[in-house]
């Protein structure tokens, strides 16, 4: 999510509201620049080894589907697992060091460009992890509930990608405009903030909570529409046979192929480690917003910790996906020897 740059310290809560005496168009007086407490520096050192692990599980991912044994996946599934693996790789490279160097410098020191630039790639590529798992689940939604209408679903996984792709370019495109490198001349400081960008608090408020939106309740509301969707088609054929004297699963003649099934538990679970992992942070960002006194009170440990765990939901991907994928293990360990 875009990172409240009204407030002028380092990224922490994307939905924290900014202090009072440093939203909207105020002059920034009175102020004290932020430093780097034990907090953050554990949040730095968290995000350096998780950086470390999703980078290598990641890349071995990426590898595997692109030109190892992962090539033998159904050739609608492996753009699927493309995608998921380079968003979680564009999180690894762009959201990760950029926090953790942020949080060393506690000033901003690449110039506004690079202010853009990153603030926009980080919105990017949160919406692109998030939209990805979207059409993994209507993926999985249509190969449940309509399994003899595997030909198309190659086309239709691409369109799907590549409106996953472009909504998530287009929804991060503000952040070019709203960010930009902030100079305290009383302190001598400068930060990549979005101070001044809004002329009224709800407008921020209303930016915020619509990213909360796009990146969160709608990716989630879908997500849990498709399996519920296929919970009740499975059990409605578990009812079926249990009427006829029959089992769902009967070797051979499968109403639901063990490969699919296999599949479709794979990405389950690899939904609930989204769900799981940054549910907190994003409830976290909604009370703080609902309750902005509280900003003040809570330790600043809860939200540096919140966010490192939601991080974690990069590395969980490969792990998961390898877990399920026998040929995934295979690679890894012809890498090691």
């Amino acid at each position: 999510m875009s990172e409240n740059g009204s407030s002028l310290i380092p990224p922490s809560s994307t939905l924290a509201p900014p202090p009072p005496n440093i939203s909207q168009y105020p002059p920034l007086t009175n102020w004290e620049p932020p430093t780097f407490t034990r907090a953050a520096q554990f949040r730095v050192g968290a995000t350096l080894l998780l950086f470390l692990f999703a980078a290598c599980s990641n890349l071995a991912l990426l590898a595997s589907v692109w030109c190892g044994r992962g090539r033998r996946l159904s050739s609608h599934l492996r753009p699927l697992m493309l995608s998921l693996a380079s968003a979680d790789l564009m999180m690894t490279f762009v959201v990760m060091p950029l926090d953790a160097v942020w949080n060393v410098t506690v000033q901003w020191y690449g110039g506004n460009a690079l202010c853009k630039l990153l603030c926009f790639l980080k919105l990017f590529s949160m919406h692109a992890s998030a939209f990805i798992l979207v059409v993994i689940s209507l993926d999985r939604q249509h190969a449940i509930l309509h399994p003899l209408d595997a030909l198309s679903a190659h086309r239709r996984n691409r369109c799907m990608l590549l409106l996953a792709w472009s909504l998530s370019l287009l929804l991060a495109s503000p952040q070019l405009f709203i960010f930009r490198t902030i100079r305290v001349e009383s302190a001598d400081f400068i930060q990549c903030a979005s101070h001044g960008s809004f002329g009224h608090q709800w407008q921020e408020t209303f930016y915020n909570m619509f990213h909360f939106i796009t990146l969160y309740v709608v990716p989630l509301l879908m997500m849990s529409f498709c399996y519920s969707r296929i919970l009740l088609h499975i059990n409605q054929q578990h009812l079926q046979n249990k009427g006829t004297g029959k089992h769902l699963r009967r070797c051979g003649t499968d109403i639901i192929p063990k490969a699919r099934m296999k599949t479709l538990k794979m990405t389950v679970v690899i939904v609930l480690s989204f769900v799981v992992c940054w549910t907190p942070y994003y409830l976290l960002g909604i009370w703080y917003w609902f309750q902005p006194d509280m900003l003040q009170v809570t330790p600043e440990y809860i939200h540096h910790a919140l966010f490192v765990f939601g991080n974690l939901n990069t590395c969980c991907d490969p792990v998961i996906y390898g877990f399920y994928t026998p040929s995934f293990r295979a690679d890894l360990a012809d890498c090691c020897r």
